[in-house]
């Protein structure tokens, strides 16, 4: 469009009717909606490409029958895997790719009021939240489409179709969405070396509900031939929301045969913008760690 010169705007206000006006931007050409399979590319591309990563995570996760809520402010950086998060209590964890022997520094802002060194996939970090902190930014996300050969069946990850676009937070998103109704738990005997890990990856259904449904502890070793109760999937319904400007994931929700699982918002996302290194150090100011 050519930008009428200023003397020209309040005259061709009055000459050019408002109806004329209404049917220009009815009739201006949008970009066509993506198929399915454009939509879950980019998405993954997206996420693939990361480098660096900041974003506010608001999660709701069904813990022992009821809904526990979080809020977390997230840092992180790829290649190498850098993690900073800080939750709404104040509690603060700092994990970096190579150093404290894989563990995490946590400031648990309660008793003892000391910064202690835990692993991010120990009971300690795990007990009251579905994922590890390795998990941080949208690793959940990419695990739903993701197959692998040792999956006994794809069909969920197959599942997903662009239904729309919908509001959220104010801005539109472009929705993929699944629905399995056959969404089940089924009984499951161990192998040799069968791990918490591995069954979930054969099922795809992440490594809470193995251990709240069969009553294991975090890191349990599980006996040859023990049978296991296992969800067939990881949701009935599934949906996640995406920017249709940086194909990043803004919102995923997973419902199961009790209703709402987990939830997870992302807002004030700022992607592949850098992040002085100082900020994944201890003594960063206003950390307490």
């Amino acid at each position: 469009m050519v930008a009428l010169p200023a003397p020209y705007r309040s005259f061709a206000k009055k000459i050019v009717p408002l109806a004329a006006l209404s049917l220009v931007a009815a009739t201006a050409p949008s970009s066509p909606p993506p198929t399915t399979e454009q939509l879950t590319s980019r998405m993954s591309a997206a996420i693939e490409n990361l480098k660096t990563l900041r974003c506010t995570v608001k999660a709701q996760e069904r813990i022992g029958g009821n809904i526990n809520q979080a809020r977390s402010i997230m840092k992180l950086t790829y290649n190498p895997l850098r993690i900073y998060i800080k939750n709404q209590k104040g509690v603060e964890v700092l994990w970096l790719a190579g150093q404290n022997n894989g563990d995490a520094w946590v400031y648990p802002a309660s008793f003892p009021y000391v910064t202690l060194s835990l692993d991010p996939k120990g009971k300690l970090m795990r007990g009251s939240q579905h994922h590890t902190a390795l998990q941080a930014g949208f690793g959940t996300i990419t695990d739903l489409l993701h197959t692998t050969p040792l999956r006994q069946d794809n069909s969920f990850s197959r599942s997903f179709r662009y239904t729309g676009d919908t509001l959220l937070l104010g801005r539109t998103s472009h929705v993929l969405r699944s629905d399995y109704p056959q969404f089940r738990y089924v009984n499951y005997k161990a192998g040799k070396n069968e791990t918490i890990s591995s069954v979930a990856e054969r099922f795809g259904c992440g490594e809470f509900r193995v251990i709240e449904r069969n009553g294991l502890t975090i890191g349990e070793k599980i006996p040859e031939g023990k049978v296991l109760l296992v969800p067939n999937c990881y949701g009935r319904r599934t949906t996640i929301c995406v920017d249709p400007k940086t194909y990043l994931p803004t919102m995923v929700q997973v419902d199961d045969d009790k209703g709402l699982f987990e939830k997870f918002e992302f807002s004030d996302v700022i992607a592949n913008q850098p992040i002085p290194l100082e900020e994944f150090t201890k003594d960063y100011k206003g950390y307490k760690l």
